[in-house]
């Protein structure tokens, strides 16, 4: 009997053990309430400071859990869902910090690419200016240089026809010929080859046939004409020379000036039967080949 007496006694003190812990529980909560009722205006102060201090999430942190039961913190005979329950807020802002990360992450990358294509951009467009820049600098040397031909050609063409009728002695041929006779011989007319064969396609040039013979007065002036004009009908004929390039003239017997330099005030007659031929060029030829230079220049 006092067995059994010992063994209810021990089972109601095990199951009055969990309702003596919760009241323990109940009255130490309450016991914080009520002493911090009289404080009214710290409650105040305190409840501002938590309103300005708000977390990344727009939410004010989490508060620590200060309640202290019978068992401490944890209940020992605490339920799972219990458990989750007082998780429950955490994993919350967890969740929320995480996506906010996400959400910045993306955000730092998409102004990251736009920078970058920014940078592109701006790169592409400073690098199409030094393009033009270089395109105009080349425009500008390329007219410079056509500006300074054009006028190098027109000083040129000034110099050239104030002196287009200025002729210069180039080359001079002499034709000798047998008395009495008119007749070209194979030396002459190799000698008139030799002078007249470069002049085909140039121009700015003029022929001056001169003819002189012996004897006295119009017989003697006769005569040189003759052997000029058949030195002229050569030239024509034979070379294409055109014939107002051509000026002829016979001088018959008339004194003709010493060649040499120390004797020039004395004079000479001719003996015998002579023609002779000056070749006089003007600055036309080089006018020509002036203008063609700047086409044959190769084009930069």
């Amino acid at each position: 009997m006092k067995n059994r007496v010992l063994i209810a006694l021990f089972v109601a003190i095990v199951l009055a053990l969990p309702a003596f812990a919760q009241q323990m529980g109940s009255t130490s909560q309450n016991q914080p309430t009520a002493q911090t009722t009289p404080a009214a205006a710290p409650t105040d102060q305190a409840s501002s400071a938590s309103a300005q201090t708000v977390g990344a999430t727009g939410k004010e942190p989490l508060q620590p859990e200060t309640r202290q039961g019978f068992w401490g913190k944890m209940n020992p005979w605490a339920r799972k869902k219990y458990v989750q329950r007082q998780t429950q807020p955490i994993r919350d802002r967890v969740n929320e910090l995480d996506e906010l990360t996400a959400g910045n992450t993306k955000m730092i990358k998409d102004v990251d690419a736009r920078a970058q294509q920014g940078i592109q951009l701006a790169s592409a467009k400073a690098n199409e200016a030094d393009q033009h820049a270089i395109d105009a600098g080349n425009k500008a040397q390329t007219a410079q240089q056509t500006a300074t031909q054009a006028n190098t050609r027109l000083s040129t063409v000034e110099q050239v026809v104030g002196n287009i009728d200025q002729y210069k002695a180039t080359t001079q041929t002499e034709i000798r010929f047998r008395p009495g006779q008119s007749v070209l011989s194979q030396n002459a007319k190799t000698a008139l080859d030799d002078m007249a064969t470069p002049l085909k396609n140039q121009r700015g040039y003029i022929i001056e046939v001169q003819g002189f013979s012996s004897g006295h007065g119009q017989t003697a002036i006769a005569t040189s004409q003759k052997m000029a004009d058949s030195v002229v009908r050569y030239l024509v004929l034979n070379h294409d020379v055109p014939v107002y390039r051509i000026y002829v003239v016979g001088m018959g017997n008339a004194p003709v000036p010493s060649a040499n330099a120390d004797d020039q005030a004395k004079t000479k007659r001719t003996s015998g039967g002579r023609v002779e031929i000056s070749l006089l060029k003007n600055d036309l030829e080089q006018l020509s080949a002036s203008s063609t230079t700047p086409d044959q220049a190769p084009a930069k």
